[in-house]
């Protein structure tokens, strides 16, 4: 157990819940560019609706608390939890913010998951070496960097075949129509999915915390004011909005209409649901740029702009990379005052 006066841990709870405002900020272009692209909702109103279903996801761990892994797999299962530190949860959180910002400034849609991770594992194997790695965490979250967006680009071709032919037969007017509703409702599936897995990152950060700090013992699970507290911050930085985020993602890499927007909100609702239940912090960005992709690929391969495409991965490619080393650069700038 480490050592922490409550005004330091309540400081660190704090910047905790800064990243999670930040990440809902830098995120809410992944719940919203399909919508406000196809100029389904309007920006204000859109944001409105995936800040509400981003915090509803609370409700439904309510009923089904399994839903709750993705917190388990950051508080333990990528370093050892006894091996955690407060330093090392101020060098994490510092990396991820960091690269979120130069991310965000630049219109970048990189990882706010991936971020975190990053910083996670800089600042751990700065403070107690590779060893403190757990390998079986980290190795599926780097196979699901790959597999999620490549998930969701199939599962989108896929919708839209099946759905092009379900509709064959309608008007324009009644097709149109349809996805409009059945859009807006794949939206609102992926604003909850995306509150429950991204919200859960800092969940895990802020218990494993208390755990190492002796605020918090017994079994490893998420305390429900930590839950209510990361749930309000994501949905209040959705609401604040990203928009050089959502130019990128809603209209650069690909034009969409209301039937793509909705194979690709729902195949990315698909894929990020599935993740949670298996307790893999997936990244919502790299699921919906791939989700995006699919759907625009359904159309013809020269409907993507593959240029932008290749820039967003090569963002993927770094992210951890960078965040590791900002991360373990603060938890090093740390250890002089006894971190």
């Amino acid at each position: 157990m480490h050592e922490l006066a409550l005004p330091l841990l309540v400081g660190l709870i704090v910047v905790a819940l800064a990243f999670d405002y930040l990440n809902g900020l830098h995120d809410a272009a992944n719940s919203i560019a399909t919508v406000v692209a196809t100029r389904l909702l309007g920006p204000v109103a859109a944001v409105l609706f995936a800040a509400f279903f981003n915090f509803a996801a609370y409700f439904l761990t309510l009923m089904f608390p399994a839903l709750h892994k993705v917190a388990e797999t950051i508080g333990g299962g990528l370093i050892a939890k006894d091996l955690i530190t407060p330093s090392v949860i101020f060098g994490a959180l510092i990396g991820a913010m960091f690269w979120n910002v130069v991310t965000w400034l630049k219109g970048i849609p990189s990882s706010s998951s991936h971020a975190l991770v990053g910083g996670l594992i800089g600042a751990g194997v700065a403070h107690a070496g590779l060893t403190g790695v757990q390998w079986s965490g980290l190795n599926k979250t780097l196979i699901a960097i790959v597999l999620s967006p490549l998930l969701g680009m199939m599962i989108a071709m896929a919708l839209m075949l099946l759905t092009s032919w379900l509709f064959a037969r309608s008007t324009n007017r009644v097709a149109d129509k349809s996805f409009r509703v059945l859009h807006l409702m794949s939206s609102a599936a992926y604003s909850l999915s995306h509150g429950l897995n991204d919200a859960q990152k800092t969940m895990g950060i802020i218990t494993v915390l208390l755990y190492s700090t002796g605020y918090y013992s017994g079994k490893f699970e998420v305390p429900h004011w930590v839950a209510i507290c990361c749930y309000v911050a994501i949905a209040l930085g959705t609401m604040t909005g990203g928009w050089k985020i959502i130019e990128t993602m809603g209209s650069r890499i690909t034009k969409l209409s209301q039937h793509q927007g909705f194979c690709a909100s729902m195949s990315g609702s698909i894929v990020v649901f599935t993740a949670s239940l298996l307790g893999i912090p997936v990244s919502t960005t790299h699921t919906i740029t791939g989700c995006i992709i699919g759907s625009g690929v359904a159309r013809r391969t020269s409907a993507v702009r593959w240029g932008v495409a290749q820039s967003v991965v090569m963002a993927w490619i770094i992210t951890i990379p960078a965040s590791a080393a900002v991360g373990a650069i603060f938890y090093l700038l740390t250890v002089p005052f006894g971190g």
